[in-house]
């Protein structure tokens, strides 16, 4: 039962995670930090079982360092999220990561990009997303209220109007929830 939530506005990515680690009718903890930092521009936020999330959010954290370390090259957003495609796609056919994603991250070429990724390798740029079943609720929402060239306090603003519509419509309680923010600056938590 896990969210994430993703808008990109002008320079920067905001995305949004539940800190709840659940399963069936158990929670675990509400700590969880599901969006992780592949490098200092780029995060990966993921929603699915916990090993799959762990493990895939692994595999890409290392080999993108090992591509920057034989390359003396970063590899920019819209690559990191070919490469994340075709792992989900190879992994398909093997043993499949269970994990649906938004990777945000920013390039100084190309600025700001938000990318949709699911478990069967599918990829889309996207100006916001949202991923499992809380997208019901959230993505009119963002249809809404999203316009180009957003500031980060107007980006909040959407998000909390999606977390507030969450809290009200939602059966399952997502009472803490993580919020990290990529731009020319890097990565940091709001």
């Amino acid at each position: 039962m896990d969210t994430l939530l993703g808008i990109k506005g002008d320079g920067f990515v905001l995305i949004a995670a539940d800190a709840s680690a659940a399963r069936s009718i158990l929670v675990f903890k509400t700590d969880q930090d599901k969006i992780a930092a592949l490098d200092s521009h780029k995060l990966l936020a993921a929603a699915g079982p916990n090993a799959d999330c762990s493990n895939l959010t692994e595999y890409v954290q290392k080999n993108m360092a090992l591509y920057e370390f034989n390359n003396d090259l970063k590899l920019g957003t819209h690559a990191a999220a070919n490469f994340i495609r075709r792992t989900l796609a190879t992994a398909l056919r093997k043993g499949p990561y269970q994990t649906n994603l938004l990777l945000g991250g920013f390039d100084e070429k190309d600025g700001a990009a938000l990318y949709f990724l699911d478990y069967l390798g599918s990829m889309q740029k996207v100006n916001f997303g949202a991923q499992g079943y809380a997208s019901n609720f959230t993505l009119s929402i963002f249809d809404r209220e999203y316009r180009e060239g957003m500031t980060l306090p107007e980006a909040e603003v959407v998000l909390e109007k999606a977390k507030k519509e969450l809290a009200v419509r939602f059966l399952i309680s997502q009472p803490k929830w993580i919020m990290k923010v990529v731009d020319k600056d890097g990565v940091r938590t709001l």
